[in-house]
């Protein structure tokens, strides 16, 4: 019987598939119990080590997507597979389809698994472990700030149990957790599979990830100490008593006792519980969850409503306690979820607007809302979100006074509103959440708390967090939970805060850096493989211009004429510096018509002269017959090979890379040769029987850096009229409107108001310095290309040129893609 020749493929393709599902299955597994939190959290620095070591025996990106995408699905059902179930009590569709839409939806809900299996599958085609490593984590948290996830959670959130680890936080918040706990994993991974080659392979990797496990420790460490050391606020502290009534279900009750006898029973709860902790507690100020007061504060809808409004600044005034506390406000544009601030004697202090609504169930695109979308879902809600951080005051009826940023709900899942609430001043942070379609699912009120404690690290502000039905929380400036509520108790929970500076952070300082630092990261390494694609294609230099009978441009100049044109060139250089200098010491724009003047006079016209001189010297050259062949637009010129004796670079390359003909009579000819591509007519001469005299020393890497400059021939773009004269003008025209608009009011301001000359004028200033800057940039590139050409001039001419023609294309993407989206980037915020 004939064997089976297909058996050992199938065999070993089977045999992959088990390992993926392996991978995915035990990385699954870890997940669950990591994310149950206490002990488990040292098992977030190998939960992905079974997946990896799955994608490294995938080979194609087929199969890493599909590694990727089940691994998303892996991800759901050991983590959130309560949200599916959350979800669907909510809208009312039930749990399983709810569940079952949680885990097709999973690649968009956790699109950061797909993402990093892909780049560290590409990179791992060109470069070793290390820089593979690098780029997936870096994919892993710039997919995550760029998508960010619903309830903004991530790998490193896991180690908030921790007080040493946790620490980190501050320096690049829970995603630069997320990718140390992403280097570690994959230096275990690595160590893994190099087990079998004994103990130096696996050195690198078991020192590393040890390395990067003892740096997160030690600093923590040491912070934690330094925090402890810090000297207390000497500012006596205000009682904030959270009030946590546990009133969840609103439409229930209304169905019972109606719209007003809700609102009546909320409020009536609510100044019971409030007086207990006054009387019981000494609290200077109340706070109340989200939205416990569900109408809109100072904009009554109905006079019943109008009363309530005037119930509430009564309790105030008459407890003598500041109240903060969940409503909605309401304006031209909308109908926001808010929190309102009262304050004795002076009544509503200010609003505060949740800046970031749920998606769907608070808020809907407009250009998604519409009929049919509220019919397929009713629940859907209308609220419009807020415009961002606002610092508002919590003043006691004696003065004491904590300036504090309110967060609402799910604006704690989001690094950049308690940053912006630090660097406006803000002491201490406050949260109003209605956690309360979570009431049967504790780990979604677990995970809330958790991602809710980095704003605390990341800042070093402390945290009085209350919600609806649990679980509201005193938490320090260290991330530690002080004290907590129960789910579903009906509490009151005093924490105390004082004015005081909190301590520097880097996140404080530079925002949510890691995910942008890890997509410039990735721009680089896709950089670099156009780069490293550009040198591939290039060909050694240019073969056809070296062959016999090619005729290559050169331009005739006598002593006086090359003299004159290399005069004008460094005139040229020195006046275009001198604005330089000018613009830096009084801004980037030109200030006057003698500027202009300036510029026209001493850049302009000595360029344009001297590329008059070049104009009419300009000629073909090329050996025929025994002659070097000269052809002018007005005559020709033959000199015999015979009769040259040496041919020697021009010392001075200027105002270019040039050739000396030596006679045979010992004299030197008459015209200099100055010449873009020197050895193709070398070359010619010395297959004619002429030497090359290499002449003073640097004459020959003079001679290799012009060819280098000629590997990349000029494109019809990087003409000067077109780079310096057409390009700047449509830039100068968006700045130029902008400015009649802020300066004058419109488009055609200045017109309205002086007349066209001077409009004109204007326009032709604005013209003129973007077509200066435009230089000045072009100028500064210029010398980057060269200056990092220099270090290529040993290297074999082949790769040098093809490093050349990388640079100068690099450069044109900078001039020609990167200004404009300089400007786009420099206007949008505006």
């Amino acid at each position: 019987m004939a064997p089976d020749i297909d058996a050992r493929p199938v065999r070993r393709g089977h045999t992959h598939a088990l390992v993926g599902l392996g991978g995915i299955l035990g990385s699954a597994v870890l997940l669950a119990l990591y994310a149950r939190g206490g002990h488990a959290l040292v098992l977030g620095f190998i939960v992905l080590v079974p997946w990896l070591l799955a994608l490294d025996a995938t080979r194609s990106v087929g199969g890493t997507l599909l590694s990727a995408w089940l691994m998303s699905v892996a991800f759901a059902v050991a983590v959130f597979t309560w949200f599916g179930a959350a979800i669907g009590a909510y809208t009312g569709i039930g749990a399983p389809l709810a569940t079952l839409a949680l885990y097709l939806l999973a690649p968009l809900l956790q699109p950061q698994l797909l993402v990093f299996a892909l780049v560290r599958h590409l990179v791992g085609r060109r470069h070793g472990a290390l820089l593979r490593a690098l780029a997936g984590a870096s994919a892993w948290v710039a997919c995550e700030a760029l998508w960010p996830k619903l309830l903004g959670d991530t790998l490193g959130q896991g180690l908030a149990p921790s007080p040493v680890l946790r620490q980190f936080a501050d320096l690049g918040g829970a995603a630069g957790i997320t990718f140390v706990l992403i280097l570690v994993a994959e230096a275990v991974a690595t160590a893994i599979a190099r087990r079998r080659r004994g103990l130096p392979a696996l050195a690198q990797p078991v020192l590393l990830a040890a390395a990067l496990v003892v740096g997160m420790a030690g600093y923590g460490w040491v912070r934690l100490s330094t925090l402890h050391a810090m000297p207390a606020p000497q500012a006596e502290p205000l009682r904030v008593a959270m009030v946590q009534a546990s009133i969840t279900d609103y439409e229930a009750l209304r169905e019972e006792i109606g719209a007003y006898g809700v609102v009546r029973h909320v409020l009536d709860t609510h100044y019971a519980l409030s007086q207990s902790a006054i009387r019981d507690h000494g609290a200077d100020v109340l706070l109340w969850s989200e939205t416990v007061y569900p109408t809109t504060f100072g904009h009554p809808r109905s006079e019943a409503g109008a009363e309530l409004d005037r119930e509430i600044l009564g309790f105030v005034e008459a407890s003598g306690a500041a109240l903060v506390f969940g409503t909605y406000d309401l304006d031209a544009a909308g109908e926001y979820n808010a929190a309102a601030f009262l304050e004795p004697g002076t009544g509503l202090v200010g609003t505060y607007r949740k800046t970031h609504p749920f998606p769907f169930t608070e808020h809907v695109p407009a250009w998604m809302d519409g009929p049919r979308l509220r019919r397929w879902l009713p629940w859907t809600g209308s609220w419009q979100p807020g415009d961002g951080a606002r610092v508002m005051p919590l003043r006691t009826a004696d003065g004491r006074e904590v300036n504090v940023v309110p967060l609402i709900c799910l604006d704690d899942v989001h690094p950049g509103l308690a940053i912006d609430g630090a660097r406006l001043g803000a002491q201490a942070i406050i949260g109003l959440s209605n956690d309360s379609w979570f009431s049967g699912h504790p780990d979604g009120t677990r995970l809330h708390l958790q991602v809710a404690v980095f704003r605390s690290i990341e800042t070093r502000l402390p945290q009085l967090r209350v919600t609806t039905n649990g679980l509201s929380a005193i938490i320090d400036d260290t991330g530690e939970v002080l004290a907590h509520t129960g789910i579903g108790d009906q509490a009151v929970l005093t924490g105390m805060i004082a004015a005081h500076d909190p301590p520097p952070t880097l996140m404080v300082a530079w925002g949510d850096w890691v995910g942008r630092a890890g997509a410039l990261f990735l721009l680089g390494l896709a950089a670099l493989a156009v780069v490293r694609a550009l040198m591939g294609r290039a060909a050694p230099a240019r073969r056809a211009a070296d062959a016999d009978g090619q005729p290559v441009a050169v331009v005739l100049l006598a002593p006086q004429w090359r003299a004159a044109t290399a005069a004008l060139r460094v005139i040229a250089g020195l006046g275009l510096l001198w604005l330089a200098v000018g613009m830096l010491r009084h801004g980037f724009h030109v200030h006057s018509l003698s500027q202009l003047w300036w510029f026209g006079g001493v850049v302009v016209v000595p360029a344009v002269a001297a590329w008059a001189i070049q104009w009419v010297g300009a000629a073909q050259a090329r050996v025929e017959n025994g002659k070097l062949v000269l052809d002018q637009r007005h005559q020709r010129i033959e000199v015999p090979v015979a009769g040259i004796r040496a041919v020697e670079p021009w010392r001075l390359p200027l105002p270019g890379p040039g050739l000396q003909l030596q006679l045979a009579t010992g004299q030197r000819w008459r015209h200099g040769i100055a010449l873009a591509r020197p050895r193709a007519l070398l070359n010619a001469l010395s297959r004619a029987g002429t030497s090359f005299a290499r002449g003073r020393t640097g004459a020959a890497a003079t001679m290799a850096l012009a060819e280098l400059r000629a590997a990349e021939p000029k494109r019809w773009f990087d003409h000067a009229w077109l780079k310096f004269l057409v390009f700047p003008l449509p830039l100068a025209l968006v700045a130029f409107r902008l400015h009649q608009y802020i300066a004058f009011g419109g488009p055609f301001g200045e017109y309205h108001t002086h007349g066209l000359q001077a409009y004109l004028t204007g326009l032709l200033i604005w013209w003129a310095s973007w077509s200066l800057g435009m230089m000045l940039f072009a100028a500064a590139l210029r010398v980057g290309i060269e200056a990092l050409t220099l270090p290529m001039l040993p290297a074999p001419p082949a790769q040098a040129a093809a490093w050349r023609v990388a640079l100068e294309w690099l450069g044109r993407l900078a001039y020609f893609i990167g200004v404009p989206a300089w400007l786009v980037l420099g206007i949008l915020p505006g």
